[in-house]
């Protein structure tokens, strides 16, 4: 595959392989959340740049492109098979018979193979697509040769739909060359059998057209299925990109409101004791800056093994403690390892700004944080008994606490913040398992 190359161009000469090519991006027309006319933006998605296939995934995803034509004409083989049965017998031409059921029985294979064997070096495919040419040029003389006379346009009807579908499926996988390719081979094996009519006619000429006409209609179909197969995909792909770079912004965002600048609060944190303990101040600096270090390095990093979420809450009361904060735990024993790594860091996440906002706000520097299995999930709740607020009237530095619902509700949990004036404050964070 030819990098640099115009995606629309590529997919018509090379056929599905083309689809897995992932651009690292793409114009800002493709996925512009904005109204813009179709045309710009199909036209946007065909101008774009064609990649080499980096992602396996998407490489083994493109086999699937050829379920289609394979779906098709095991479906209208019945149909077609049935439709002779009943008009003119099956007896009256065995070899339709047997033509459409190798053709039904070839298809439900591939099928299965396409969805259950592996094939990464794409041999099976290449050998599948060889076999189906083979079956169907051979499907069309057979036909030909032992159909009665009689019935040898009607018969044909069986032939020409097995020779459609591998037309339909060699444009899919190889692209429009070779679908045409195909197609012209197609009406040269019609034209070769004109031979057994007793004598050629304008209506015998008139059914090469016809088959002709269907053979170019299997070809153009198959690949106007691809090219809008082609721009949904990377339609799809433009809006996931999208959406992935915002959600990892936001990711970002909370982490270093998390690490950095909730340590820089910190550190910011006078008392009355700070001129006469110095050394003492000076020393708790540098323990939070290191603390915050390392766990920023944990953050941009999370490639170590996670231990549940139980051990997380307990590093987070460690954490807590060099800032003053006292966090008595209370953790059931709930098999909490069971929970998605996305989650538990939610939930930690959550519970972190939870016991900084403690710090910040409440006037106490004792917190009971407790896990419990609730609801077919785990909740972890954080419980101070200091100022409290009023919820109309939320302190300044209160609004974070959008971001500890947006962090659970993103990933399927909620939170709950109950608070009232000398009573404390409660925040209940709950993720399903």
């Amino acid at each position: 595959m030819a990098r640099g190359t115009n995606f629309l161009s590529a997919l018509l000469r090379q056929g599905a392989s083309v689809l897995a090519s992932t651009p690292r991006e793409l114009p800002p027309e493709v996925d512009d959340p904005e109204p813009v006319p179709a045309a710009r933006r199909i036209g946007a998605v065909a101008a774009t740049k064609v990649e080499a296939p980096s992602d396996p995934l998407m490489v083994r995803a493109t086999r699937y492109a050829v379920l289609l034509p394979l779906g098709y004409r095991v479906f209208v083989l019945v149909i077609m098979w049935v439709w002779f049965g009943v008009a003119f017998g099956l007896a009256a031409a065995p070899m339709v018979t047997v033509v459409a059921w190798i053709g039904i029985l070839g298809g439900l294979l591939s099928f299965v193979a396409v969805l259950r064997v592996p094939d990464p070096s794409g041999r099976l495919t290449r050998v599948l697509l060889v076999a189906d040419l083979v079956s169907s040029v051979a499907a069309s003389v057979l036909i030909s040769l032992t159909a009665p006379v009689q019935l040898y346009w009607a018969a044909g009807w069986v032939s020409m739909v097995y020779l459609t579908g591998t037309v339909a499926l060699w444009t899919m996988v190889r692209g429009l060359p070779a679908g045409l390719s195909l197609a012209g081979l197609g009406v040269a094996v019609q034209i070769g059998m004109l031979w057994r009519l007793p004598r050629t006619s304008s209506i015998s000429f008139a059914g090469v057209v016809r088959e002709a006409g269907l053979l170019l209609a299997s070809a153009v179909i198959a690949i106007g299925t691809l090219v809008l197969i082609g721009i949904a995909t990377r339609l799809a792909l433009a809006i996931g990109m999208r959406l992935g770079q915002t959600s990892e912004r936001a990711r970002t965002e909370r982490m270093l409101h998390d690490t950095v600048l909730q340590a820089l609060e910190a550190i910011a944190m006078t008392s009355g004791c700070d001129e006469a303990d110095s050394r003492g101040q000076l020393a708790r600096v540098r323990n939070a800056a290191r603390a915050q270090a390392t766990e920023l390095r944990r953050g941009l990093s999370e490639n170590s093994a996670p231990d549940g979420l139980a051990a997380e809450l307990a590093a987070l009361a460690t954490e807590m403690a060099r800032d003053g904060l006292r966090a008595e735990l209370a953790i059931s024993d709930i098999g909490d390892d069971r929970l998605s790594e996305v989650r538990r860091l939610a939930v930690r996440d959550a519970a972190r700004e939870a016991m900084r906002n403690t710090i910040k706000h409440s006037g106490t520097r004792e917190v009971v944080v407790r896990m419990e299995e609730r609801d077919g999930g785990v909740a972890v709740v954080t419980r101070d008994h200091g100022a409290g607020y009023d919820e109309n009237a939320r302190p300044p530095g209160f609004g974070v606490s959008e971001s500890m619902k947006a962090r659970l509700s993103e990933v399927g949990g909620w939170c709950r913040i109950e608070s009232s004036p000398g009573r404390g404050t409660r925040v209940t964070l709950w993720v399903p398992q």
